[in-house]
């Protein structure tokens, strides 16, 4: 499960977050809509253990990325590494055999330059990789910041199918997006304004 209970995070004696509630459940896939700045990457930040609350609880907090993967808007991808090293590392980290990594990089659109380094590719083409990474080791929840930003309309339709696969499967599914596609497949969409989750 995502939670955070009674969440408050200040940045610079102005407060972002005024005692954020929520949980998502093993299976949900959740949506976070909200206004830019309104907080939802400083929340994800928390859930995932990045940053700690003022006040409040948070889990899964820090993890293995089997238990709990990371999509965030700076994508995080290693550029000495090609694409497809890049979303092998969790499994080879976790010592798992990497035969996922194969059809993921053909569902999303980019087995043609997986032997590709990220600064060799296209930013759309960085962000499907960062996905198929957080996704290669089927972690127990995942947290992803605007997963859709900087893809094309097919490139996006194959994204949210990922998305919704991995909640189905079984994860606990929390995206921070502004894309009404992503919405449309979620079990719930929750707002974040003024602070709070509504």
């Amino acid at each position: 499960m995502i939670r955070a209970a009674g969440v408050h995070r200040t940045f610079g004696g102005v407060p972002v977050l005024r005692g954020v509630d929520l949980a998502v459940s093993a299976g949900e896939l959740v949506t976070l809509s909200g206004p830019s700045g309104s907080g939802k990457t400083a929340l994800l930040s928390l859930l995932c253990g990045f940053d700690v609350p003022d006040r409040g609880s948070v889990s899964p907090g820090p993890a293995p990325w089997s238990d709990c993967a990371v999509l965030p808007q700076a994508l995080g991808l290693a550029s000495e590494l090609t694409l497809e090293e890049n979303v092998a590392l969790p499994l080879r980290l976790a010592g798992l055999p990497v035969d996922g990594v194969a059809p993921l990089l053909e569902e999303l659109g980019i087995s043609a330059v997986g032997g590709r380094f990220p600064p060799q590719v296209s930013f759309g083409q960085r962000q499907r990789a960062a996905l198929a990474r957080a996704v290669v080791a089927r972690p127990a929840a995942l947290l992803a910041d605007e997963p859709t930003a900087h893809l094309d309309a097919a490139s996006a339709v194959a994204a949210v199918s990922v998305l919704r696969r991995v909640a189905d499967e079984g994860a606990a599914v929390l995206i921070a997006t502004h894309h009404e596609a992503v919405h449309e497949v979620a079990d719930r969409v929750l707002v974040l304004a003024d602070g709070r989750v509504g």
